[in-house]
Formats: structure tokens, C-alpha cells, sequence
């Protein structure tokens, strides 16, 4: 790793973040659907919807911030795309800077503007009546687990970013990736599911990172599922890398 690294990529982080401060709408676009969701689950589906809980934006809050972070993960594909398609990249390889730093410097970006989302969506789901007991060591372990699963989908939104030959297909990857709570513990129990699907629901990563997240804001044991979730996690994000970067490397080789 180069000794500028850390520098270099403090300065293109710089770059991208001062791009979405001139335009803040994309944070906001980013936690309006989930919001959006947030409040048609609770104020018109909540009350048919049985999950043994008392408090169903408690129980549905884990779920859509997952859904916020997959929503905004798609922006790191779109600003990627653009600027390959600019020539960014050409002028940046023309200077002595660490060559990874580009990609770091989109991934940090993102992590710090789906941080700033995932706080806009506890807040309003705060007003909605969200309430957790959940101490300081508890609210960090969930902090972590979305870090994690923040890095994971961005490392794939940068596979998605390099490979992509339209603006469209850089973020129609992440698509899947938000549908995908829906077909999880994220809105109900996997119990009221039918065989095949409660079968899908259960072993796919999202019911098991939901889980883990929900146990630690209701002050529950968090079981075996939060070595699954972290398992998942760490998969996702060490494969992802090792081909984001990989399809860099052919980028600009």
C-alpha cells in the first residue's frame, strides 16, 4: 500500500462528499421510500399484521434501515459510472496518487452519507413511536452490524459501478438488494410463511442481520444469529472487494 494512501484518499473523499453537499437531494431521496414504507406499514398495514409485539414500528424499524442503506448504496454505482464516463479516471491515473484510493474515497463517501440517512429514519421512527431500552454497548454492536452491511453493498455497488455500460444499469442492481427484506423476518415472522418460502426467508442474510439488530434494541439474546449476520456480513464484503477490485485493476490496466 502506498505511504499517501490515507492522504490521498482523505483528499478524493473530500471531492466526493463536497459533491453531495452542493446537492443534498440525494440523501433525501435516499430515506424518503424507506420513510415512505415506514409509514404505510405502521398506519395502514400495522394493525392486520400480527408479529407479538405491541409496538410495530419497533419491530419493522431493523428492517427498513436496511432498506435505506441498500437504497443508497445505489448512488455509489451512479457517481462511479460518471466519473468513468468523464475521463476522471484517466486524469487521475496521469497523477502520483495511490490508484485504490479512488475506489475508497466513493466507498467512504458512501458510508458517511448512508450514516447520515440511517439517522433520519431512527429519528422519524422516533416520532412514529419508536422506543429502545438498549444500552450504549448495545447501540454501538447495531452501529457496527450496519457499518458492516454498509461496506458489504457498497463493494458491490463498485463491481456494479465499473461493469455497468449505462447509467441505468449502474443502479438497476440494487433493486434486488431492497426487495429483498421483503422476503425476510423484516415485516413479519417467518413462521406465518409457507414451506419453500419460510425455507428462502430464514437462511438468506437479511433475516438473521434483522434479527441480531431488533435483539439488541429490545435488550433480547441475541443467539447464534448475530455470528450469522456478522458471518454474511464479512462474506459479502470480502468477495465483493476482492472483485470490485479486481475489475479495477482491468479498468485501468
Amino acid at each position: 500500500m502506498s505511504k499517501h494512501f490515507f492522504g490521498d484518499t482523505a483528499v478524493l473523499t473530500g471531492r466526493s462528499l463536497s459533491h453531495i453537499l452542493r446537492s443534498p437531494d440525494t440523501i433525501v431521496t435516499t430515506a424518503v421510500t424507506p420513510i415512505a414504507m415506514m409509514l404505510l406499514f405502521v398506519y395502514v398495514f400495522g394493525g392486520a399484521i400480527q408479529t407479538g409485539t405491541d409496538n410495530y414500528v419497533n419491530y419493522l424499524l431493523p428492517g427498513i434501515l436496511l432498506i435505506t442503506i441498500a437504497s443508497g448504496i445505489a448512488y455509489t454505482a451512479y457517481r462511479l459510472f460518471l466519473d468513468l464516463q468523464g475521463g476522471i479516471f484517466e486524469r487521475f491515473q496521469s497523477m502520483p496518487i495511490a490508484r485504490s484510493s479512488v475506489l475508497w474515497a466513493h466507498v467512504l463517501t458512501s458510508l458517511v452519507a448512508n450514516i447520515v440517512s440511517v439517522v433520519v429514519v431512527v429519528l422519524v421512527g422516533l416520532l412514529m413511536g419508536f422506543r429502545s431500552g438498549a444500552g450504549v454497548l448495545a447501540w454501538l454492536g447495531v452501529a457496527g452490524i450496519l457499518v458492516l452491511f454498509t461496506l458489504a453493498l457498497t463493494w458491490l455497488a463498485v463491481i456494479a459501478g465499473l461493469s455497468a455500460k449505462t447509467v441505468d444499469g449502474a443502479s438497476a442492481f440494487s433493486y434486488p438488494l431492497i426487495f429483498l427484506p421483503f422476503i425476510s423476518s423484516a415485516f413479519v415472522p417467518t413462521e406465518t410463511m409457507p414451506g419453500p418460502v419460510r425455507w428462502f426467508a430464514e437462511n438468506q442474510p437479511v433475516t438473521s442481520i434483522v434479527n441480531t439488530i431488533r435483539d439488541l434494541l429490545a435488550q433480547q439474546p441475541v443467539g447464534a444469529d448475530i455470528w450469522v449476520a456478522l458471518g454474511w456480513c464479512v462474506g459479502i464484503l470480502a468477495i465483493a472487494y476482492f472483485f470490485a477490485m479486481s475489475a479495477y485493476r482491468r479498468k485501468i490496466s
